[in-house]
């Protein structure tokens, strides 16, 4: 629950390629306003003048987004070529990310697939939202898929939570607090998506967990510490437990691995069985991938 300085920056990986830091809650990642001077990037020019690149613009590769209230596991590529890898990563769909949340109410099912549409929220004073698809004013809704595993009841200044992970299989904007909303367990002081009701709590409880990115040259695999525990946060109050965190950790990572290993033994069985060929991704190709990256990054 402290507060975030230029100092209080967090490594949770440190490579020659990469940095994955824990991202504080209630800070941009960037930022183009004067005014702005808190940024993850500002931290890490503090921390790690030598690393900054004059050739960007921010002088960091971050290679996905966070919400400015979202804290956790935040990727920075170090160089160009290294950009370049974790670029593919997201492009093949080869990211694993999992979230940690607190929610409003008490959710009974131990495990569901949320499968809602999500799209542009069109309501006069709303544009800034997305919504699902059949809500008033929803346009170019897109398919999209969240798993949910109920981890704990409990309680938050005596109100009804459950702490779930979340993990998006698939990347719109807002997808995580979209989802959750609409299925009326809005995530734990999240403004936007219950439209202005929960302001008390002294953050949203949005937690990036964990990142798991496998590229070619080296395996990225990290956890940021959980911050929803009653010793950090005495106004949250476990009662029932329903599934340890690091059970559902074991099978979503197992999971994840069993895909990667599928997809690279069809990667094989397709090199063996077709003459290889250059190939060169056109322009068209490159902005739906690009487009498609910038909608991943706001869970």
């Amino acid at each position: 629950m402290e507060p975030c300085s230029i100092e209080k920056l967090s490594i949770l990986y440190q490579s020659a390629d990469f940095l994955v830091v824990n991202k504080h809650w209630d800070i941009r990642i960037d930022s183009k306003m004067w005014y702005e001077k808190l940024t993850v990037q500002s931290q890490l020019k503090h921390r790690f003048p030598e690393l900054a690149d004059p050739g960007t613009y921010y002088g960091f590769r971050f290679c996905h987004q966070l919400d400015f209230s979202t804290s956790g596991a935040l990727c920075v590529a170090l160089n160009k070529e290294a950009a370049g890898r974790a670029y593919q990563c997201f492009k093949d769909r080869t990211v694993t990310k999992a979230y940690l949340a607190l929610v409003r109410g008490t959710v009974s099912e131990k495990y569901m697939r949320i499968s809602l549409a999500i799209g542009k929220n069109t309501q006069e004073g709303l544009t800034h939202m997305m919504c699902v698809e059949g809500a008033p004013g929803c346009k170019n809704a897109k398919s999209c898929q969240t798993d949910l595993v109920v981890l704990q009841h409990g309680s938050y200044k005596g109100d009804p939570v459950t702490k779930v992970l979340l993990q998006p299989l698939t990347g719109r904007t807002h997808q995580l607090r979209v989802h959750c909303s609409a299925l009326g367990f809005p995530i734990v002081g999240d403004f936007t998506y219950s439209y202005k009701k929960d302001s008390e709590p002294y953050r949203m409880m949005l937690h990036a967990y964990y990142l798991r990115i496998p590229t070619d040259h080296e395996l990225i695999e990290v956890t940021a510490p959980d911050p929803f525990q009653p010793d950090t946060d005495p106004n949250w109050t476990p009662h029932d437990t329903l599934c340890s965190l690091s059970k559902a950790m074991a099978d979503l990572t197992a999971s994840a691995k069993a895909s990667e290993r599928n997809r690279q033994n069809s990667e094989l069985v397709k090199a063996e069985t077709k003459p290889s060929s250059s190939y060169n991704e056109t322009e068209e190709q490159r902005a739906v991938c690009q487009q498609w990256l910038a909608e991943w990054a706001f869970e």
